[in-house]
């Protein structure tokens, strides 16, 4: 019993180790591709992470080849273009304000679900963001548990993405995400995190 119960504590151990104590924001890439199943691996995980009432407002775009990457070079800053263009895939992460349409499906213990959001674009777009930022989180570590680095940065023409990538629809960009095999030798050292006492109390 003592060795299962040291066997769970060593595996948890390396999945903290993987998703966050020894994971990196990556900026150079391994030229090794990213399959398709792979990526549909992570939305299968990421789908299952909590939203607000279950609203699920988050979009992906996956950015994978050399044509898409064309599209998307002239809207990224410059000091982005480069680890973007060699990162084997760089997702798009927005957010649909009409996510309420869906709730029917998404929510259907909630009789007014779609009417709680209804002509109301405040608490639409507040939703959308908050929540859509969440899986955008959940993409990370997703990414990270199936054994892939990330890089997720800002940096971009939101309205040129959104002109690109969403003109047909009511989807926001949000934040980028590149996703792939990540360069450890380009890696500089690990920058300080603020204490739990510099951030948190206990009431």
């Amino acid at each position: 019993m003592a060795a299962e119960k040291l066997k769970s504590l060593n595996l948890q151990n390396q999945a903290l180790d993987i998703i966050f104590r020894e994971a990196r924001t990556h900026r150079a890439w391994q030229q090794r591709e990213v399959p398709d199943a792979l990526i549909d691996q992570i939305y299968e995980l990421l789908k299952f992470g909590p939203t607000s009432a279950n609203c699920c407002p988050a979009r992906f775009v996956f950015v994978k080849s050399k044509d898409a990457k064309e599209r998307l070079r002239p809207h990224l800053d410059e000091g982005n273009k480069e680890k973007t263009m060699t990162a084997p895939v760089t997702a798009i992460i927005a957010y649909d304000l009409k996510f309420y349409e869906q709730m029917p499906k998404l929510a259907p213990h909630m009789k007014d679900g779609k009417a709680m959001f209804t002509s109301k674009p405040e608490k639409i777009r507040d939703t959308a963001f908050l929540n859509g930022s969440l899986q955008g989180a959940y993409l990370i570590i997703a990414a990270r548990a199936l054994g892939l680095d990330c890089g997720p940065m800002s940096g971009f023409d939101a309205d040129g993405i959104k002109k690109e990538f969403f003109a047909d629809n009511d989807y926001v960009p949000n934040f980028l995400c590149n996703i792939g095999y990540g360069d450890e030798s380009k890696l500089h050292p690990r920058s300080p995190r603020l204490t739990f006492d510099e951030t948190s109390k206990i009431i």
